[in-house]
């Protein structure tokens, strides 16, 4: 089944002093997702935001899908929160939560789309234990935790292992894949078959409309694939 090529932003790049300017912008451009990373000092060493932010973006912004990727240790404590806040997708890390089967069962009995994510060093056949609970996998392509990483090539050997798994049952599941994606190699990425495409210095970082057009330009040149 072919998929929409999706670039999903990543906001803890964008300019935090001028946030609702940013957001403007990517609405502007026809932009869909948001990529809200939310991090707690544990699980990865550094420190972002959390659910005010999260509230505020839905109130003033429905129009956009808030895409939640908890990088915090056992994150089933706050999936009512990130639910009340306003995410369409929480996606929790296979590393970080004991209870993997249960909260994702109980994300998707909140019509929340359910997602499950790995670090680089996590082996991908890891994810095929739950892969029938959840609407997307996250590829970490860079170690988690903090932005501008250079992306790690054997990611694409997973997205590949990931995309032929999915054909082969026959599932509707979506791949993302988030860490040092740019214009240089994001065909890479999605002819391996990734659909949900994260990035974020490489939209924020200068003239975020001039950077949308360019990386929507690249993406709407390549095939979708079957």
């Amino acid at each position: 089944m072919s998929k929409e090529i999706i670039i999903n932003p990543s906001l803890l790049s964008a300019n935090f002093y001028n946030l609702e300017k940013d957001i403007e912008i990517l609405h502007n451009n026809d932009i869909k997702y948001l990529h809200l990373d939310v991090m707690d000092g544990m699980f990865v060493p550094n420190i972002s935001f959390g659910i005010p932010v999260i509230k505020s973006i839905k109130e003033n912004n429905s129009n956009f899908i808030l895409d939640t990727h908890l990088m915090i240790n056992e994150p089933h404590r706050y999936i009512d929160n990130f639910i009340e806040a306003g995410s369409d997708i929480i996606t929790i890390h296979l590393e970080a939560e004991s209870e993997i089967k249960k909260t994702l069962e109980y994300i998707k009995s909140k019509n929340i789309k359910t997602a499950i994510s790995i670090n680089p060093e996590t082996d991908i056949n890891r994810i095929y234990d739950y892969i029938y609970f959840v609407d997307m996998v996250l590829i970490m392509s860079v170690h988690p935790g903090f932005g501008g990483q250079k992306f790690i090539e054997s990611s694409i050997d997973k997205i590949l292992h990931l995309y032929k798994f999915i054909n082969d049952n026959k599932l509707n599941i979506d791949i993302e894949v988030d860490g040092g994606i740019n214009i240089n190699n994001i065909n890479k990425v999605v002819d391996a078959g990734a659909n949900i495409i994260v990035m974020g210095n490489s939209i924020f970082n200068g003239n975020i409309e001039k950077n949308i057009i360019e990386l929507k330009n690249i993406v709407n040149t390549r095939r979708n694939y079957e």
